[in-house]
């Protein structure tokens, strides 16, 4: 059964840092192309970053370039979201995907997502 579990969220003041997991089971995640979502209270879900199945290709959401990056270790099936230089405006629920097709994550219509993990960012 595919899964993929994200982890690492939780409550941090602004100008800080987070790491992002996402551990992904019942798939061989180097065939997939991996994206990020956020969505937070009272607003759609939206994009964030997204890489392609070998890494070779990464995009970033205008407002969070400079500050995360995307990243994969297609050996321990694993996807990574390194936010620095957090605002409160990042604070959002984040999710995982997954899909075959690069252009169907930027899209936003992947095939698999996870459950999510809250991020805050408060002082």
């Amino acid at each position: 059964q595919l899964q993929l579990v994200e982890s690492g969220g939780g409550l941090v003041q602004p100008g800080g840092s987070l790491r992002l997991s996402c551990a992904a089971s019942g798939i061989t995640l180097r065939y997939y192309a991996m994206g990020w979502f956020r969505q937070a209270p009272g607003k759609e879900r939206e994009w964030v970053s997204c890489t392609s199945s070998s890494g070779d290709r990464t995009n970033y959401k205008e407002s969070v370039k400079g500050r995360f990056t995307i990243s994969r270790d297609n050996a321990k099936n694993t996807v990574y979201l390194q936010m620095n230089s957090l605002k409160p405006e990042d604070t959002a629920v984040y999710y995982c995907a997954a899909d075959a097709n690069y252009g169907s994550v930027i899209a936003g219509i992947p095939d698999y997502w996870g459950q999510g993990t809250q991020v805050t960012v408060s002082s």
